[in-house]
């Protein structure tokens, strides 16, 4: 009997104590959002009708602020031109299918469309488009996140150094970045200081670096797309990186750069067309596939860098490094490689793809019966005295490379490949690569010449 008592008394206290349901909230305009944000309980859903709401809105709870997938881009929340659009201060938030724009500008206050500083987890930020001055998504002491297919865009009026990033991870665990396109702003994705993150399928164009890491760790960039860049990739400080499937073309300084990466592994990447402007030219620039600074016991492997100034340039203590399996092809530099160590470029038998190997293959096992060595004693003195290009075709350049090639003891230590590969099986990732910027060229030529006939009638009909 008393268990019995006891149990009707346990079930009508949680009866009364039973916290309020969660719903869906539809507002309009009209409504006054951030007094229904502060309303809210966890778990509420946001719903907002189409139509322009102004203001910086703080969200408290646990709640998904949204629109109707049918009506996206109809939704706009506009910050006027100060602070931050929307403010998380919780965990456990969703912000989906809107349109923000127009908020603050000021770099050193980290002005952001959407904004987290405090600790926090699960935060889902989904299909999206974003369009203002300062960072897009700005996310940090923060774990399990996902930011998923949203568009940042920046102003393109401003100077680079003056526009926030697209997507910035600080201090960020378990976070996924998939499927964003990022364009028009400083850098694309900037992570610093955050571990076991994948950035996957991302496109980002029309940047200072379409990713840029520094002090990160555990950390995967896998299936990436970056065009129209300074450098596709910057990768500084960081360690155990899994590099794979990124795309970069057409960028001015560098496809990769990597400065102080170790322990990370760099596979089946592709880099076309790296060239300084001519406008930007000054001694020393030039335009690099892969640049390895300062970057030891890592593995380079099935990359195909085609059409950059220099191939691939190592210097300031880059060693011990598995470089195989790679194609250089038509780049006019294939190797720079400032060191007093001797490198060998192959691995068990396989070695690289030179483009400019002219050696033969006697039992056709596509692998070359003479070592590829892409630099020599001259080179190195061009390096060190670029003023030497002029005597490259002199009689006595033509003497010095000969003596060398005669007495291999006078050889300075350099890049040997003793397996060069004698076809590169890259030609095929390289040409989809080029067909997919022409079609978003494309594709971007057509909705400007539309959004300009439109532009047009309207004219026409006021």
């Amino acid at each position: 009997m008393k268990c019995k008592s006891a149990f009707i008394f346990i079930s009508l206290f949680c009866l009364f104590i039973k916290p309020l349901s969660a719903e869906n909230i539809k507002l309009t305009p009209q409504d006054n959002l951030q007094q229904q944000l502060d309303k809210a309980v966890d778990g509420d859903v946001v719903l907002l009708a189409p139509g322009l709401y102004l203001g910086n809105f703080i969200i408290d709870h646990a709640i998904t602020l949204s629109a109707q997938q049918d009506d996206l881009g109809k939704v706009i929340i506009d910050a006027q031109g100060d602070g931050h659009a929307l403010l998380l201060k919780n965990s456990n938030i969703t912000i989906k299918n809107l349109t923000i724009v127009n908020w603050g500008s000021n770099l050193t206050e980290q002005h952001s469309a959407i904004y987290s500083e405090k600790k926090s987890s699960h935060i889902v930020i989904e299909n999206n488009k974003l369009k203002g001055d300062g960072f897009g998504i700005w996310l940090q002491k923060s774990e399990h996140i996902k930011v998923l297919n949203n568009t940042v865009e920046g102003n393109l009026s401003l100077r680079s150094a003056d526009r926030g990033n697209g997507i910035q991870l600080s201090i960020v665990k378990h976070a996924e970045v998939r499927g964003n396109e990022i364009f028009n702003t400083r850098d694309g994705l900037y992570i610093i200081s955050s571990q076991e993150n994948i950035l996957e399928n991302n496109t980002l164009h029309d940047l200072r670096y379409g990713i840029h890491y520094m002090y990160s760790y555990d950390n995967s960039v896998i299936n990436n797309f970056a065009y129209n860049t300074r450098a596709g990739y910057a990768l500084m400080s960081s360690r155990r990186l899994i590099i794979s499937g990124n795309t970069t073309i057409d960028s001015e300084d560098y496809g990769f750069l990597f400065n102080y990466i170790t322990q990370s592994t760099i596979s089946n990447n592709v880099v076309k067309r790296v060239w300084t402007k001519p406008e930007n030219k000054v001694l020393g620039r030039d335009g690099k596939g892969l640049f390895v600074y300062n970057s030891g016991y890592n593995t380079l492997r099935n990359n195909l860098v085609e059409g950059a100034e220099i191939g691939i340039h190592l210097t300031a203590g880059s060693e011990n490094i598995k470089i195989y399996g790679n194609s250089f092809i038509n780049n006019p530099t294939q190797v720079k490689y400032v060191s007093n160590k001797k490198q060998e470029w192959s691995m068990e038998g396989k070695g690289n793809y030179w483009s400019n190997y002219l050696g033969w293959d006697m039992n056709n096992d596509n692998i070359g019966d003479v070592m590829f060595e892409p630099n020599d004693g001259i080179d190195k003195l061009v390096w060190q005295y670029p003023e030497m290009k002029m005597l490259m075709d002199s009689p006595a350049i033509i003497i010095l490379r000969w003596v060398q090639r005669q007495f291999p003891v006078l050889k300075p230590p350099g890049v040997k490949d003793s397996f060069p590969l004698m076809s590169s099986p890259h030609h095929q990732n390289t040409d989809e690569s080029i067909s997919k910027v022409q079609k978003i060229n494309a594709e971007a030529l057509k909705t400007d010449t539309a959004d300009n006939q439109s532009a047009d009638l309207q004219h026409a009909e006021h």
